[in-house]
């Protein structure tokens, strides 16, 4: 708290300048402003709802723990957006708002890309809900590992470098494939793509989707399942031998090409459960051999009996024997055997070690086995997206919301929090903070409530330190030096619950 004072003619003094310190304004500008390059802000246009909607994009990029309104009472929302007051209400029903206008406003983000896509990645996920009361919940197939709980599922397409472009939301029970007639739509009518190619993972494109794609002249590249890898083995198409010659190709028919590769990482990880059930029988033989010698009068055949329900229950017994002779008990292994379980041909219910088939419809001249397969990995950052917009900050999941329109509201406004996640965690990667720990050191820049004679005139922005210097650089933000103080503060209409004792 600041005074000066300013003699008047008569000789007294009166207050004139009184500084306070303001709201929170460090992490809202730099949002704001990042939300204003990436074509957020003008996707959602100027308009009440649309500057509500981006005040909810900015609350959701700095944390989901605290509401949107109650963050808006500490932090320049309504200063630097240019908000009057409001509510939780007001949110709901801008969620609706955001369902209704989601399609155009993806094509605006869309529009004001530098560049079009030639390539579009495609995946799914499902996120569980709370209560039963959701228009879309269903039971499904779970990701979130949360049994009973009734879910929704989740489609997001990304362009090549993983940047999300549209999200949409689905019934809890919608198989994967049935997502994905709606994706092709959207590519060849909302963003007028031309030839581009979609990345989809296993199981995602099938005999009907591959039709759909060949109708809009688009093209794919998804992995196989096992069935289907087997059906080659057996059809002859492709032979277990390549899959130790590193990345190999064979063309099948209707020039579809088939893409093979055995992971080391993958068949290490197919092979240490094999390894850790020999070794678990191992110690059980021990245990039963040592108790035969302490105990003479102990039946051999009982031991036996116990050492191969075991093998049985370990799935081991197809290469592994266990025998006895007089009071020895001994375990082999048929090498050939195992080698032949771990490529699944004597037991097709078994995974083959690390290997896999990719399949796309390119010609080799416009892409080799290498880029066929290099473009098949970025389905990973599909991926990687879920994971950041699910759990990290942005917290998508668990969703509270009952009624459809606004679980659809409440996914687009997670999408474009993540637009601007993804962007600040590439300019400060360098600097070594994650976008959590930036935003919270931001969100110590408060403005200067300046009044004159008692009454608000701006809030002057103070020289940040230089922690919160670096960030802004980083990220290629300026301040102002003073912000229009609007006067409106926002209130919760909701209590929070009350505390436990702690004593």
């Amino acid at each position: 708290m600041k005074k000066k004072k300013n003699p008047s003619q008569s000789g007294g003094e009166i207050e004139s300048v009184f500084v306070r310190q303001g709201l929170s304004v460090g992490a809202v500008w730099l949002i704001y402003e990042i939300a204003r390059r990436l074509g957020i802000a003008k996707a959602l246009g100027p308009t009440r709802q649309g500057k509500l909607a981006l005040w909810q994009v900015i609350a959701r990029v700095q944390g989901s723990r605290l509401s949107a309104v109650r963050l808006a009472g500490s932090h320049a929302a309504c200063d630097v957006l240019g908000l009057g007051k409001f509510n939780e209400d007001d949110l709901y029903d801008n969620l609706d708002w955001l369902c209704d206008k989601q399609a155009a406003v993806e094509a605006g983000l869309f529009a004001g890309r530098p560049g079009k896509p030639g390539l579009f990645l495609y995946d799914v996920t499902s996120s569980y809900l709370e209560g039963t009361e959701n228009e879309l919940s269903a039971f499904g197939y779970n990701r979130d590992g949360k049994k009973g709980k009734r879910q929704i599922v989740i489609g997001l397409l990304c362009d090549e470098l993983g940047v999300p472009l549209s999200v949409e939301v689905f019934e809890g029970n919608t198989q994967d494939t049935r997502t994905f007639a709606s994706q092709i739509r959207k590519a060849a009518e909302r963003f007028g793509a031309k030839e581009v190619t979609f990345v989809g993972d296993r199981g995602m494109i099938k005999s009907e989707q591959v039709e759909d794609l060949g109708a809009h002249g688009f093209h794919y590249i998804t992995a196989i399942t096992k069935p289907q890898i087997e059906t080659l083995l057996d059809g002859g198409v492709i032979q277990l031998g390549l899959f130790d010659q590193g990345l190999a190709e064979v063309t099948g028919v209707d020039k579809v090409r088939y893409v093979l590769r055995r992971n080391p990482a993958r068949a290490e990880e197919v092979r240490k459960p094999r390894e850790d059930k020999l070794t678990s029988l191992r110690k059980e033989l021990d245990k039963r051999q040592n108790y035969l010698k302490e105990h003479p009068r102990a039946k051999v055949e009982t031991a036996l009996k116990k050492l191969q329900e075991k093998c049985n229950r370990l799935r081991l017994s197809k290469w592994v024997s266990i025998c006895a002779e007089a009071t020895e008990i001994t375990l082999s292994i048929d090498n050939e055997a195992l080698k032949e379980d771990a490529k699944g041909v004597a037991n097709p219910r078994v995974i083959l070690d690390g290997c896999y088939v990719l399949k796309s419809d390119l010609s080799p001249e416009a892409a080799t086995k290498e880029t066929i397969h290099d473009r098949y990995k970025d389905i990973a950052s599909v991926e990687s997206a879920f994971r950041n917009s699910k759990t990290a900050h942005l917290e998508l999941r668990p969703i509270y919301v009952a009624l459809a329109m606004r679980t659809k509201g409440h996914v687009f406004v997670v999408m474009m929090a993540y637009l601007i996640i993804q962007e600040l965690a590439a300019r400060w990667q360098r600097l070594n903070v994650t976008v959590e720990e930036g935003i919270q050191e931001l969100s110590s820049l408060c403005a200067n409530e300046v009044s004159f004679n008692g009454k608000v005139i701006c809030n002057q922005i103070p020289q940040p330190r230089e922690s919160v210097e670096k960030l802004l650089e980083a990220a290629d933000v300026q301040m102002p030096e003073a912000l229009p103080n609007k006067g409106v503060i926002v209130t919760t209409k909701k209590k929070l619950k009350s505390r436990r004792n702690l004593s």
